[in-house]
């Protein structure tokens, strides 16, 4: 039984090495090998505890960040997040002792059934998914374009399991490969596609964006003696960025240690600097709903570059436990063991399309100067951006690209940061818009149609934790995908197919229960 549980743990060290830090994708092809191997002829029962220490493990090695936060929801976040690996071992395991032929479907099916009910599950948590390991593998991830990243979850988990399978059978000496072959040709028309989309040209209007990284302390954001040193220096690197004429300026969330409605002093600030670098200002904010007086939300808010305001967007998703208190009547005493205070915030109701219009922008590097079309985008913010849900959505309603500002700095120097920006690379391509993300400590990054960064804030080869800014081209192009306009079919096609073998295995359990108890 140890050389089980040591499998497992081989499993979960081996998808850890497949996310960031380590960036390791290729390990995920052959991760879950040991896991399978440990699972082999276990009971469900034994099966869910070996299974949920790969999980328990792999959980506690990517998302140990959220100890900066809180070590107590920390822990339950992962022993939460494990069950799912667990059920996954559990019904496997079972796959594997009754009907394993059936395995090279049913399998990496559940394991996409799983991930989508923790997408959606109490708020979801959508983070970490088997195919974002994948995320620097351009080729292999242009198939999210009709699948979403679920279709690139299951075709990992179908790799790991055609080894498997085809090992066990060379252990019995059988040789069996018709498992390899149809996994390879599986990827063999995954990156043929996905060659084809890289091929692809996009074609549009430039829109010349600066991104701003302010690298702001957590401890100093709403600390009044430093506002205006933050003020400062969000004028001053803006002032920089301008240099290079950018027709759109995107500070990360709450940039403003302000309440813009309430504090004009700080608004007329914003607008004043608007109106000098002639470009328009998205910059995140607290806000206060007027109209209904201790309504809050956590906004981005937009000022053109004659320095009126435009619009705003107000957070529809937000985190529990970090913005608001779910169920605050039961769990309220929650807020007992926050090392900070918990938001208050209310959710925002509309997928807000906001929109601009530029009569003129900088050409290249000459004088030239031409007329601009009308520019629409989504703003996403903080880890909204693992809902491909509400990318699509806003795509949907008209944005030409989506803008993702958030603050990692509660989670220090880890690899949150990069793990986050993996999502809104899956983003990109379901959808095929670009993606600019502007994050506080970083990564503040430009994510093109096909998955690539092609540029980002850095100094001396880091970041995040960095002051700076980048300007760079994006592309106002948007093709129409399959995913765009279905969604996760793909997903919920793997869910049915995981429960119409669910609800054959309880049939076949308890005929054979009966037939037991009449003999």
């Amino acid at each position: 039984m140890k050389i089980r549980y040591l499998l497992s743990a081989l499993s979960a060290c081996l998808l850890v090495l497949s996310f960031p830090d380590f960036n390791l994708g290729l390990f995920a092809w052959v991760a879950l090998i040991p896991l399978f191997f440990a699972l082999d002829g276990e009971k469900p029962q034994a099966a869910f505890l070996i299974a949920y220490l790969a999980g328990a493990i792999f959980f506690l090695g990517t998302i140990y960040w959220l100890i900066h936060v809180t070590f107590p929801g920390m822990i339950v976040v992962v022993l939460y997040l494990g069950l799912y690996f667990g059920c996954f071992g559990a019904i496997t395991a079972y796959i594997l002792r009754t009907r394993s032929s059936v395995a090279l479907l049913v399998v990496p099916a559940l394991w996409v059934a799983l991930e989508w009910v923790r997408a959606h599950l109490l708020t979801g948590f959508g983070w970490v998914l088997l195919g974002h390991s994948q995320a620097a593998h351009l080729t292999v991830i242009q198939i999210a374009d009709i699948t979403g990243a679920y279709g690139v979850s299951f075709l990992v988990a179908l790799v790991n399991l055609a080894i498997f399978l085809t090992l066990k059978s060379m252990k019995a000496r059988e040789y069996k490969v018709i498992y390899l072959m149809v996994a390879l040709t599986l990827v063999f028309l995954v990156s043929a596609y996905g060659v084809m989309r890289l091929r692809s040209v996009f074609t549009g209007e430039r829109l010349r964006v600066a991104v701003i990284q302010g690298n702001i302390p957590q401890t100093e954001k709403w600390d009044r003696k430093f506002r205006e040193g933050i003020l400062e220096k969000y004028n001053k690197l803006t002032r920089e960025a301008a240099k290079e004429r950018p027709g759109l300026v995107i500070w990360p969330e709450t940039s403003v240690p302000a309440f813009l409605e309430l504090e004009k002093d700080v608004s007329d600030r914003i607008r004043d600097l608007a109106r000098t670098i002639r470009a328009p200002i998205l910059v995140g904010a607290p806000s206060e709903d007027m109209k209904a007086q201790g309504t809050l939300y956590n906004s981005a808010v937009l000022f053109g570059e004659d320095g009126m305001y435009i619009g705003q967007y107000n957070k529809v998703h937000l985190v529990p436990f970090g913005e608001y208190v779910p169920f605050k009547r039961v769990l309220s005493f929650v807020e007992r063991f926050a090392p900070s205070p918990i938001g208050d915030f209310s959710s925002g109701k509309d997928f807000t399309v906001l929109s601009f219009v530029m009569a003129r922008r900088f050409d290249g590097g000459g004088t030239r100067w031409k007329l601009m079309k009308k520019v629409r985008f989504s703003c996403l913010i903080c880890f909204e951006d693992i809902f491909p849900e509400m990318a699509r959505r806003f795509v949907q309603n008209g944005a030409n690209f989506l803008v993702n500002i958030t603050n990692d700095a509660w989670f220090k120097r880890s690899s949150a940061p990069y793990q986050h920006a993996e999502s809104s690379v899956f983003r990109a391509v379901e959808n095929r818009v670009s993606v600019v993300r502007a994050a506080n400590t970083g990564y503040s990054c430009f994510i093109d149609q096909k998955g690539e960064i092609t540029a980002s804030v850095g100094a001396g080869g880091r970041h995040i934790f960095v002051d700076g800014f980048k300007v760079h081209d994006i592309i106002l192009s948007r093709a129409k995908t399959l995913y765009n306009k279905y969604g996760d079919v793909f997903a919920y096609a793997c869910i049915c197919i995981a429960l119409v073998y669910l609800f054959g295995a309880i049939i076949a359990i308890e005929r054979t229960a009966t037939s037991e108890l009449i003999s």
